[in-house]
């Protein structure tokens, strides 16, 4: 049985804006369309940390039945963006700040690597690739279109995991991917990412691995310390409240 202040909680977290995507329209599984939405939503915080996943909630505004919302929990749970509470069903995660910190540990060590690897084999069609994305990013950016700036980013690095060519190395990160886009879909520094992905496509054009895992260092160390101080700054601010 739904408590009456689950209740307004689910409310509240399905009244917030939505993207224009529209489940089953994708010829993916609902499955991962569900989870792709649910995980955009978390990313940029249309859905909160404590807010309570209902599964027939959820079906009925993505016009599902509850199966391909139940598998897509549950994939998120294995991502660890969300967790199962006893006696009150699913609820969003929030990382720590030592979540944080190892996070950031492991993308520094596994994505400066694709990016040198991926600089050692990009060809100019790949490049073409990723530019197309930085100009889809700036046209998101243009129109205030935060969501999709996000997922474009994230898409970013998930193409430069694939020219990287290790199939080991994308299964490694695989399992981090929705935590990582958390990260970055709240970060909101768009122009800083802006800039820096289009210096690192430079770098994989001019086939420069050495400077292509400088400037993904320092990209990943500027990222990792927003993000932290972002941690400081809300945590600091409810402890106040």
């Amino acid at each position: 049985m739904t408590s009456s202040s689950d209740t307004s909680q689910v409310s509240a977290m399905l009244a917030k804006p939505r993207t224009p995507r529209v489940i089953g329209a994708q010829d993916y599984p609902l499955r991962e369309q569900v989870r792709d939405e649910l995980r955009a939503r978390i990313a940029d915080g249309r859905i909160s940390p404590g807010d309570r996943m209902v599964e027939q909630a959820l079906a009925d505004e993505f016009g599902v039945s509850r199966i391909p919302v139940r598998e897509a929990l549950r994939m998120l749970e294995t991502e660890g963006l969300v967790h199962n509470v006893p006696r009150r069903g699913v609820i969003v995660s929030e990382l720590t700040r030592l979540d944080i910190e190892h996070l950031f540990d492991i993308r520094e060590a596994l994505e400066v690597l694709a990016f040198r690897l991926a600089a050692e084999r990009a060809t100019p069609r790949d490049v073409r690739r990723l530019e197309k994305l930085l100009e889809r990013a700036k046209a998101a950016m243009a129109k205030d279109r935060h969501s999709d700036v996000t997922q474009i980013n994230a898409d970013f690095h998930d193409v430069v995991t694939d020219l990287a060519g290790n199939p080991f190395l994308h299964g490694m990160l695989e399992p981090l991917t929705g935590r990582l886009r958390v990260l970055i879909g709240r970060s909101h520094e768009y122009e800083r990412q802006a800039a820096e992905h289009a210096g690192l496509v430079e770098a994989l054009a001019d086939r420069d691995p050495d400077r292509a895992a400088a400037l993904a260092l320092a990209h990943i160390r500027t990222s990792r310390a927003h993000a932290l101080t972002q941690y400081d700054a809300t945590h600091a601010q409810e402890g106040s409240a």
